[in-house]
């Protein structure tokens, strides 16, 4: 066997490292957008695929005759079934009541199809280059491939292409890999085989580019029958899977299948977010959103003639992007991220705010629920420390925080968090239907008596909230007192398991 044929073989090793990383990254991923516990789920992918990684490898010892056909077999196996894996994955969800164990095994199956095709390309060069060669050749092209996969995935494909896509795309790679290889390893393959081999690469790639064609389908109707509701709109970005579907009540934003409001009752969320801390005897006028990539926040604040300036910064550009383009979320708004008194600025507020030297007066901080470690970090006494070194001396906080009724712990341990960065801290909560009993917090350098009158002109424009209300804002009722909790670190991210085993009860 000549140079150039043993070096497109490597390519092929090159080719199988991606293609399998990237089914295991697609599984974890699916993981986590379809069962949450992100931390649990990924570890579990990973830690099953390796696993599997090793069986592949001990099950290869047993082929013994025909390894180039057996290796094209395995290759068009995983093409099959890594390629339709996120398909599949997604339209079995909420469909089937065991979905872990079919998600678990579908990846272990992989996991196995790939560990055995390394050993056996291995195999088939080993009279053909010298045994260190090609131990160090095929190992130093897997690890590229691994490496290649792992840049690709979050900041090329599934941006790009969406998670079906992608997982359909690298199919048809794994399955030209396939056929590639009956041109390679020709000397090796019989006439008869040859024939069935190439007859099975094309109707792969055939099914597997008519699934790409029909790509967006799948994935409406994937959606459409988690959410039950009409989409009618769906990207995805860098951060993000962006959605909004529309029922009898109104329209609701999702992301990365999160609800994050319905525009029946937002107003309630987001009245109680804002109003309380603008409520001071002095001026509010330098104002600073974390989050609220929405502009509904910023719809609130708006309503204070004394706001000469707003700061709005929030990681996603495509979400504060279609705040202004989607006429639905532009009306529901008042196009407030239009106002010329508002700076949008896209950036991660973890980075951005040691940036800074404005100092702020009053600060709104809605962030997602800290389901993650990426936005666990922006709940840590850290992060809090750093945002009080851009604030005035009478400057007021209101922050979101998930429900202190279905998650207690998570709740109390944000307004820890906040005292053990120095914070003077207040409970309060609102109903809002969609979500139920919802808690915030009222942050001040120093300690001031909760707000309890709201200007007349104000109260006049909200829908919700008065002065009696917010008042009522502040009491908590018998079910919702202070619980244990720790303070949520940077090196432990103890919110982030608090909040998934509270709301994961009511998945």
């Amino acid at each position: 066997m000549n140079r150039a044929p043993l070096f497109l073989l490597y390519l092929n090793v090159l080719a199988v490292a991606t293609c399998g990383l990237i089914y295991e990254l697609l599984a974890g991923t699916l993981a986590s957008y379809l069962l949450g516990d992100s931390v649990t789920q990924f570890s579990l992918v990973i830690g099953i695929y390796l696993s599997a990684l090793g069986v592949g490898a001990w099950l290869s010892k047993f082929v013994e005759r025909k390894l180039a056909r057996c290796f094209i077999e395995v290759e068009l196996g995983v093409a099959l079934l890594g390629g339709t894996s996120a398909p599949f994955l997604f339209l079995a969800f909420g469909a089937i009541e065991w979905f872990q164990v079919l998600l678990y095994g579908l990846v272990f199956l992989i996991g196995t199809l790939v560990g055995l095709e390394l050993p056996l390309l291995m195999r088939i060069l080993k009279d053909h280059v010298d045994f260190n060669d090609l131990v160090s050749r095929v190992l130093t092209f897997d690890y590229i491939g691994a490496l290649l996969a792992s840049i690709m995935f979050p900041t090329l494909l599934v941006p790009q292409l969406g998670l079906l896509r992608t997982s359909l795309i690298f199919g048809i790679l794994n399955a030209l890999v396939g056929l590639w290889g009956t041109f390679l390893l020709r000397p090796l393959l019989t006439d008869r085989e040859l024939g069935g081999l190439r007859g099975r690469a094309v109707l792969v790639i055939g099914l597997l580019a008519a699934a790409v064609i029909k790509a967006d389908d799948l994935t409406t109707y994937a959606e459409e029958s988690q959410l039950s509701s009409a989409i009618i709109h769906a990207e995805s970005s860098p951060y993000q899977r962006i959605l909004i579907t529309k029922n009898e009540t109104g329209f609701q934003l999702f992301l990365n299948g999160h609800l994050q409001f319905n525009s029946f009752d937002e107003y309630r969320y987001h009245e109680a977010l804002v109003h309380p801390a603008m409520s001071a005897p002095t001026p509010r006028r330098n104002i600073l959103v974390l989050g609220g990539g929405d502009g509904l926040a910023v719809r609130e604040i708006l309503r204070y003639p004394e706001v000469e300036h707003i700061t709005l910064v929030d990681l996603d550009p495509q979400m504060t992007s279609l705040a202004k383009r989607f006429p639905p979320l532009a009306e529901l708004s008042e196009h407030s991220l239009d106002d010329p008194r508002v700076t949008v600025i896209n950036q991660d507020a973890f980075i951005w705010i040691d940036q800074q030297s404005d100092q702020f007066d009053t600060v709104i901080v809605d962030f997602p629920d800290p389901g993650t470690f990426s936005v666990g970090k922006l709940y840590s006494t850290f992060f809090y420390r750093k945002l009080q070194q851009r604030l005035t001396d009478d400057a007021r906080i209101a922050i979101q925080c998930t429900s202190p009724l279905v998650a207690p712990q998570s709740y109390w341990c944000i307004l820890r968090t906040l005292e053990a960065a120095g914070f003077h801290v207040q409970p309060y909560q609102a109903a809002v239907p969609t979500f139920g009993i919802w808690g915030y917090a009222f942050a001040t350098r120093a300690p001031v008596d909760p707000p309890t009158e709201m200007d007349a002109q104000i109260a006049s424009q909200c829908r919700f909230l008065n002065s009696q209300i917010m008042q009522g804002l502040f009491e908590s009722p018998a079910d919702i007192q202070p619980v244990e909790a720790e303070v949520n670190q940077l090196n432990n991210q103890i919110l982030v398991q608090y909040y998934e085993r509270e709301w994961s009860r009511w998945e």
